[in-house]
């Protein structure tokens, strides 16, 4: 099974995205993380697919085949993202969704669930799955995050760049050497000099810059109506566990509606490619169907 390659305009910006399981009735929103592309969504998209869900995988603005900010300081938020998503649901006629956000994909997800900036998605949301995604991240892990995404390297070869990416993204857990190629191939975009770099637009860290506080999300947490799915890497630098206790005693966690499940041998951010991963996703959206 192979992916549908589709582009359209939300927000007044060309999206390109990834859809699985065309014609299949139940739709899952697959969002991936921030200097990462959809196709990290492949093995979840196969996956769901496979048990009769069509899942959309949405490159970010800025990332992958999508159209770069035309004015970066500010459309790279989390509340022009929501925009876009918003758009997305109208564009392709989806009524309501189960959403997977890996990282900034579970923030997006948060927002839009939440109905506080999009009020036409309230409602529209029926589970939400935070791949090691938390409405609050560690200061230190934001600052590791922002200062390799904000200064892409680059290679003069393929295999350089597939050496970055596994160093790099080592806490994703196990991948087969496939899989590394496969990230490496479809995140990667040629510059004029002909190296090779990781394909997304660098400004998209003047989130950071512009937006400081945009991950702070408690607010919108609180409003959190949906059931939610916490995947946490067992070594995350990024979802504290003191986040975590915070979590269970407020908004969805205070009325009965989290789930927490630590991911061994993952740091941040669970890679969704393996059985130990994408039974717990799909036995929890058939539970909230």
């Amino acid at each position: 099974m192979s992916p549908a390659s589709h582009y359209v305009h939300c927000a007044g910006r060309e999206i390109h995205y990834t859809e699985w399981g065309a014609g299949h009735a139940r739709t899952v929103i697959a969002w991936h993380g921030l200097a990462r592309t959809g196709r990290d969504m492949d093995e979840l998209g196969q996956y769901l697919a496979s048990h009769g869900y069509r899942v959309i995988c949405p490159d970010t603005l800025g990332r992958g085949y999508s159209q770069w900010s035309l004015q970066p300081e500010r459309e790279y938020c989390l509340a022009f993202y929501a925009r876009i998503a918003a758009d997305l649901f109208d564009q392709l006629g989806i009524a309501s969704a189960h959403w997977v956000g890996t990282s900034m994909g579970g923030a997006i997800g948060t927002v839009c669930a939440a109905g506080l900036r999009e009020p036409q998605l309230k409602g529209r949301i029926r589970s939400l799955v935070l791949n090691d995604n938390a409405p609050q991240l560690a200061d230190a892990a934001i600052a590791r995050i922002r200062a390799y995404a904000g200064n892409p390297p680059a290679f003069a070869s393929m295999r350089e760049l597939e050496a970055f990416f596994r160093q790099a993204y080592q806490p994703f857990g196990w991948l087969s050497d496939a899989q590394w190629r496969r990230l490496t191939e479809t995140s990667a975009r040629r510059l004029p000099d002909g190296r090779v770099t990781p394909h997304y637009d660098p400004a998209m860290v003047q989130q950071f810059v512009h937006h400081p506080d945009d991950y702070l999300l408690w607010e919108h947490y609180e409003q959190l109506a949906q059931p939610v799915l916490l995947l946490r890497g067992a070594a995350s630098d990024l979802v504290l566990p003191e986040t975590v206790v915070r979590m269970r005693d407020c908004g969805p966690g205070r009325a009965g509606r989290l789930q927490v499940i630590e991911v061994p041998d993952c740091g941040h951010a669970p890679a969704l490619n393996v059985p130990q991963q994408l039974d717990p996703v799909l036995d929890f959206i058939r539970r909230h169907d």
